[in-house]
């Protein structure tokens, strides 16, 4: 801790002399005529042809003898070495360069040339500091191993990496990859989207009344209204009122907040894709959600099959579609399509499956298919018709009262989307809360509340409807090969140290 402190010190009294040199540590402008890689890929247009560039970038390694100094600098495209020297850049600005530290972002004038050694690099003429660096930098070692550099004693701390996501950007370039893939991704989804007639659109995120899931919100207060308000868990019921508007397909990419548990899976704030089209139902969202991850897929990687966990999927059409009792008949044995109370309880009780006091037949259910059969999903497979109890917001399918037409997809055990023939009968949707709210009042935290503005806007008339949800960030864990979301989240929820 005393060797920190005398290295803060150090730089700290560089940063002093500089101000008394006149010269500004943290000037307000700055001049860059090239990307490093530009120079890097075009060395026959620059080298030794006199032509004056000027890059700008972080300061990440630096030797001096003498009255000649090297260094490396980066910037987001690559590394170059720059080369001063006393009697070309001057007394003063050599002095500068000597108060330089590793971090420090720097601006170099020069000329392109290639050393005695044979290094291509910037011949500075002028080196004007940008910004400080008050704190040093861990140490990132480099070394080559079959004629390929390595880089080892990274800032590796899973922990710290994610409290520190700066420094882990900054010493772990390939996990700013994910986040490069992630932009590409979001844009791929829009790309798609608006290709097939999909207006993107915003609604509230502060709402009045929460709901279109099952989760607890998270709770706020506005002053001048003197209400409470709640950060939204979906942004699907928002989304129907568009259609009732006259809007015929609709989509929003955005965050949404649940109060819940934290996991490999989940993030109290997250990013969910919600689109919803008029005249459509839960096959069409089937048809449409396998088009729109291939063209994902094809578009960035220029192929339908990936890799995750060394498990090669293949994304070409057709995906498995199968209902969630056959599943489970599939793996267990056990047919729950009569929906027996008793016998289902019973079969949960021998297999140690939590029976919740306000669980159904139909809450059962999804908690035996949880039990023995979302892990062995590993090909994109859509699980079809869900118990009505579980799915408030999803049309009856004929001629089963006890079933929705309701999909969830699987790839490699984990859900990544979730979708409805939607309820446009306001009766039926009114009903369908009245019985949500019941299990409220017998201590459901999660139950969906009554929105008596939707189900106005219902009355007025909703088209036959389709609605989809993907969840971008395990979206996006799929397509990086990563098994937990905080590796997707640039800043994901910590809990504070100790």
């Amino acid at each position: 801790m005393e060797n920190v402190k005398q290295l803060l010190a150090v730089r700290r009294q560089k940063l002093q002399k500089l101000i008394e040199m006149g010269v500004d540590p943290f000037p307000n402008k700055c001049k860059r005529t090239h990307k490093i890689k530009t120079l890097l890929d075009n060395q026959k247009e620059y080298v030794n042809k006199q032509q004056k560039v000027i890059i700008t970038g972080r300061l990440d390694a630096m030797r001096r003898q003498g009255k000649v100094g090297f260094g490396n600098v980066s910037d987001e495209s690559s590394r170059i070495q720059i080369f001063v020297k006393y009697d070309i850049v001057g007394e003063v600005n050599y002095e500068v360069f000597k108060l330089l530290d590793l971090g420090d972002f720097i601006q170099v004038d020069g000329e392109c040339f290639v050393t005695k050694m044979g290094e291509y690099s910037v011949k500075a003429k002028q080196v004007t500091i940008l910004g400080k660096s008050l704190r040093p930098l861990p140490t990132v070692k480099e070394k080559v191993v079959d004629g390929k550099v390595q880089r080892y004693d990274e800032f590796s701390d899973i922990e710290l990496r994610y409290r520190k996501r700066y420094m882990d950007l900054l010493l772990n370039p390939q996990n700013k990859m994910n986040f490069e893939l992630r932009a590409k991704i979001i844009r791929e989804i829009r790309t798609f989207l608006d290709s097939r007639g999909y207006l993107e659109v915003e609604t509230p995120v502060l709402q009045p009344l929460y709901g279109g899931a099952f989760a607890r919100p998270f709770i706020t207060y506005h002053n001048t209204l003197d209400i409470d308000l709640y950060l939204r868990i979906a942004v699907e019921l928002y989304l129907k009122r568009l259609l009732v508007g006259g809007f015929e397909k609709v989509y929003e990419i955005g965050k949404n907040f649940r109060n819940e548990g934290m996991d490999r899976n989940h993030n109290p704030e997250f990013t969910l894709l919600e689109l919803y089209q008029a005249y459509a139902n839960y096959n069409d969202m089937m048809d449409l959600t396998e088009d729109m991850v291939i063209h994902i897929a094809k578009s960035i990687f220029g192929t339908d099959t990936i890799n995750f966990q060394d498990q090669e999927i293949s994304l070409a059409k057709p995906w498995r579609r199968a209902s969630i009792l056959d599943l489970i008949e599939e793996e267990t044995g056990f047919d729950a399509s009569d929906f027996d109370f008793e016998k289902i309880k019973a079969f949960c009780k021998k297999n140690e499956i939590t029976i919740y006091p306000t669980a159904g037949p139909g809450k059962l259910i999804e908690e035996i298919f949880k039990e023995f059969v979302e892990a062995k999903l590993i090909q994109p497979t859509f699980v079809i018709d869900f118990p009505k109890e579980v799915s408030p917001l999803a049309k009856e399918k004929p001629g089963n009262p006890n079933l929705v037409e309701r999909f969830e997809l699987f790839i490699y055990g984990n859900e990544y989307g979730n979708a409805f023939t939607e309820i446009n009968d306001p009766i039926d949707q009114r009903e369908r809360l009245e019985a949500q709210m019941k299990l409220r009042e017998l201590g459901d935290t999660e139950a969906n509340l009554i929105d008596e503005d939707f189900l106005e806007a219902l009355e007025y008339g909703m088209p036959p409807t389709g609605g989809l949800g993907i969840g971008v960030d395990r979206l996006v864990m799929l397509f990086t090969e990563n098994t937990s979301i905080k590796e997707v989240i640039l800043f994901p929820q910590m809990k504070p140290e100790a």
